[in-house]
This record gives structure tokens, C-alpha cells and sequence, in this order.
């Protein structure tokens, strides 16, 4: 098991564009879903983009020493939470219609906004996605 320092560099070796840190991930999937939940009006590219936030911590899960997982877990626990109450289970069918979806363990690539507005709603209702509308939610 590994540091928290020694994730981040071996995660960035591994391809990751830099050696974030824990704290770095978690509020960007703070973040993001924070903005989901208002309504994510960015375009198809940018979304499944940022969603990579959430498999950075997936995979520093895997690596990290066990008091620094069960350090973060709940934070991050209560985000998934609010991810899944802002978004809606489709398994993946309208994002695959964009972006190649990873391994069924990555469930958050299964689900899409609740809300649909902006470039992202209209490129999720083209293939069939069912949301809501902003004034509406």
C-alpha cells in the first residue's frame, strides 16, 4: 500500500496529466457534482472529460494505505450519494453514444444528469437521454 504522495506520482507515471492528490480529486468531484446538480449546461466532451475525476479516486483506492481510504471514504461516499440522486440510471446508453465506456465496476459512466440543459442536454435527448428541464427540477 502506498502514501498518498506515492499514489499520486505512480497514478501521473501511469498516464494521469499530473501527480494530483487526494484532496485535489475530491473537490473536483465536489465540484462537479455540485454542478450536476444544478444543471450542467457544458458540452458532451467536457462532462465525460471531467467524470475522469471519479476514476482517479477509483483507482487510488486500489493503491492507497488503509487509514487514508477509510480517511476519505465517507466524503466521498456522500458524494457518489449525491451523484446518484442527481443523475439517472440509463447503463450507460446515452454516453456511450460519445465516449467508450469503461469496466461496469465504473458505475458513475452508467448514469447521466437528471437535469438536462446546455450542449450536454441537447446532445444527451439526441440519443434518446430523459431528464428533466431546468425550470422545471
Amino acid at each position: 500500500m502506498a502514501t498518498e504522495t506515492e499514489v499520486g506520482e505512480l497514478l501521473h507515471q501511469r498516464g494521469w496529466l499530473t501527480a494530483f492528490t487526494v484532496a485535489e480529486r475530491v473537490n473536483a468531484w465536489a465540484a462537479l457534482v455540485g454542478v450536476i446538480e444544478r444543471g450542467y449546461g457544458d458540452d458532451i466532451y467536457e462532462y465525460t472529460n471531467d467524470l475522469y475525476c471519479r476514476n482517479w479516486l477509483h483507482e487510488a483506492w486500489l493503491l492507497l494505505e488503509d487509514y487514508i481510504v477509510q480517511l476519505w471514504t465517507p466524503q466521498i461516499k456522500a458524494l457518489d450519494d449525491r451523484y446518484k440522486a442527481a443523475t439517472v440510471d440509463d447503463d450507460g446508453q446515452a454516453l456511450e453514444q460519445f465516449h467508450r465506456l469503461p469496466g461496469p465496476d465504473l458505475w458513475w459512466w452508467r448514469r447521466h444528469p437528471r437535469i438536462l440543459t446546455g450542449d450536454l442536454g441537447c446532445s444527451l435527448r439526441s440519443v434518446g437521454a430523459i431528464g428533466t428541464d431546468p425550470d422545471t427540477a
